[in-house]
């Protein structure tokens, strides 16, 4: 009886996101991909964001290095890779205004290029990039890889803060073909959890 009791108190205090997944609140998104790194230039780049449903930048969960900071080279000073690169991942550069945000915000959502291939997985706390939690409502998550210069792939998944735990439904859309890299990010899920 002792260790009932016990077990039911530690459920209480530690079970919030289990005891709320069971009455059907979503607590957060669960985005994965498995990536293949590429060889050479022109590859390897990716972002992840989430935008409103008015298509209106929300937040940044993720953006390799190489777009957010560039590469210094000979002694130069580091230009942003979208800039010195304007194919690389454009899309999110457009929708999340990157050319107003200071190092220290892209900082904040920006990683290394994976050195090694394998899933990558990232998750949104349904916050806005300050921190705050966003209101219900209906949202979108988008995944761009850049496979190839001007090869660019966009998956899409629309979903409200009200759903259900499960998958979302996601669409691509390619703007060129390249046979070579297609294989750079597959398997594509976003998941609320």
């Amino acid at each position: 009886m002792k260790t009932i009791v016990i077990a039911i108190l530690a459920a209480l205090l530690m079970g919030t996101p289990s005891m709320a997944q069971k009455k059907g609140k979503v607590n957060s998104l669960e985005v994965s991909f498995n990536y293949q790194k590429q060889p050479g230039a022109g590859s390897n780049q990716y972002a992840i964001w989430i935008e409103n449903e008015k298509g209106e930048f929300v937040k940044t969960l993720f953006v390799t290095a190489y777009t957010s900071k560039g590469r210094a080279r000979g002694g130069e000073k580091a230009q942003r890779g979208y800039i010195v690169r304007p194919t690389c991942v454009p899309t999110w550069v457009k929708t999340s205004k990157a050319e107003e945000k200071t190092d220290e915000q892209l900082d904040a959502v920006t990683g290394a290029t994976p050195q090694n291939s394998g899933i990558q997985t990232l998750t949104w706390d349904f916050t806005d990039e300050q921190g705050k939690t966003v209101a219900q409502g209906t949202y979108k998550v988008k995944v761009e890889a850049t496979l190839y210069f001007e090869s660019d792939i966009i998956y899409t998944g629309t979903f409200s803060s009200k759903d259900k735990p499960g998958n979302i439904v996601l669409t691509s859309e390619l703007t060129k073909p390249d046979e070579q890299h297609k294989n750079m990010v597959t398997d594509v899920k976003a998941v609320l959890k």
